[in-house]
């Protein structure tokens, strides 16, 4: 997965009846787990993202407060907002993972025919 540029293209959707810091704490979860925000990748300051995103500060502040809670990224201060270290057996295994899926869902491969064929790979070690 290729680190991606934080925000991007992406902004909070409005007329989503889910408040604007739960899309913001699920997006920054959703690309740390699939690897495109890397342990150690500063986040923006809270008021910048606040001004890029087109929302309040304390939305910002509030999701950033909670991934904290679920051990996502760290704050340090001063130092700002990084993505947390993960588990470098997790993060080897995640970064197979992702290469796995790309090379099924590229060839066509159905979920269902990927797990599948995972399962008979791992029955076979």
């Amino acid at each position: 997965m290729q680190e991606a540029d934080f925000p991007g293209a992406w902004r909070p959707d409005q007329s989503q009846s889910m408040p604007l810091f739960e899309q913001l704490r699920r997006h920054v979860a959703d690309l740390v787990t699939v690897g495109g925000l890397p342990a150690g990748r500063r986040l923006p300051p809270v008021r910048s993202l606040a001004a890029e995103l087109g929302v309040a500060p304390h939305t910002v502040a509030r999701a950033y407060r909670e991934l904290e809670e679920a051990k996502i990224v760290v704050t340090r201060g001063r130092a700002g907002t990084v993505v947390a270290p993960r588990d470098a057996r997790e993060q080897e295994l995640t970064t197979a993972a992702a290469a796995y899926a790309a090379a099924a869902r590229a060839r066509g491969c159905e979920l269902e025919e990927a797990v599948r064929l995972l399962e008979q790979a791992y029955s076979r070690l």
